[in-house]
C-alpha cells in the first residue's frame, strides 16, 4: 500500500501524530529509497527529532530528473521543490544551482534510516542483498554512475564506502552476471560494470530506469 493520507491533507505544512501514522511505503517506493541512499540521497533525523526524512538534491542540469523524483514522492511532500544558489565558489567566483525538496519527518522512514544510519554516518547495510532489486540498481546508478562512450563502460561512484561495502555490492550485482570490477582512484573506491555486460545491464534496466537517465547505460 502507498500512503494513505489524501492529497489535501499532504500540503500542510504540519501533520499531526495520528496523521504522520497514517503514511506507509509501498514495493516500488521501498525498492526506490535503496538505491537512491546508495546514491545521493540523504535520510535525515535531526538530534532531537523523533521521525527520518528524505532530502533529495540535484544540479540544475538534472532539473527533469529531480522533477521525475518528485513526482514519485510528491504525496510526503509539504512543498515543491525549489530552487537554490550557492555562494560564490572561493576559487571559480561561480554560484552553482540546484534543486531540491523534502519530505516530511515520518516513521515510515524509520526501518530504513537505521539500516542506513546505525551510528549516523551512511553504511551498506549488510543485508543489502535482500533489499536491492534491478529497480534499486536502476535509481542508483541515476543517482550516481557515469556513462563513459568511449569505453562503453558504466562507473559508479562509491567513494563513501569501505572496501568492504563495495565488494558486498559488487557481489549483489554479479547476482545478475553483470562482470563488476573494483578500481581505487585518489578519492575511495569504484565500481566498473565492463563493456561485456552492457547489454545484460541494458536489458535488465531499460523497463525500470527513467528515460531522461537511460544515456547513463548508454541508451
Amino acid at each position: 500500500m502507498g500512503a494513505l493520507l489524501p492529497v489535501k491533507l499532504v500540503k500542510s505544512n504540519r501533520l499531526t501524530n495520528l496523521e504522520k501514522q497514517q503514511f506507509s511505503l509501498s514495493k516500488e517506493i521501498s525498492e526506490i529509497i535503496v538505491g537512491l541512499t546508495l546514491g545521493d540521497l540523504h535520510i535525515r533525523k535531526r538530534k532531537l527529532g523523533v521521525n527520518p526524512c528524505l532530502v533529495f538534491s540535484q544540479g540544475l542540469v538534472h532539473k527533469d530528473y529531480l522533477l521525475h523524483l518528485y513526482e514519485k514522492f510528491q504525496l510526503y511532500c509539504p512543498q515543491e521543490p525549489q530552487l537554490y544558489n550557492s555562494p560564490l565558489h572561493k576559487k571559480t567566483g561561480i554560484s552553482y544551482s540546484s534543486m531540491y525538496f523534502q519530505t516530511y519527518s515520518l516513521p515510515c522512514f524509520t526501518a530504513l534510516h537505521a539500516l542506513f544510519y546505525p551510528s549516523g554516518k551512511k553504511i551498506v547495510p549488510a543485508n543489502i542483498a535482500d533489499l536491492f532489486t534491478p529497480l534499486s540498481l536502476s535509481y542508483w546508478i541515476a543517482d550516481d554512475g557515469n556513462f563513459n562512450k568511449i569505453n562503453k563502460v558504466v562507473t559508479l561512484a562509491t567513494h563513501s564506502f569501505s572496501l568492504d561495502e563495495v565488494s558486498l555490492l559488487v557481489g549483489v550485482l554479479n547476482k545478475w552476471d553483470l562482470k563488476c570490477r573494483v578500481h581505487k582512484d585518489k578519492n575511495g573506491y569504484v565500481i566498473t560494470i565492463p563493456f561485456k555486460s552492457l547489454p545484460v545491464l541494458q536489458k535488465l534496466l531499460k523497463p525500470h530506469m527513467p528515460s531522461m537517465m537511460q544515456y547513463k547505460i548508454g541508451l
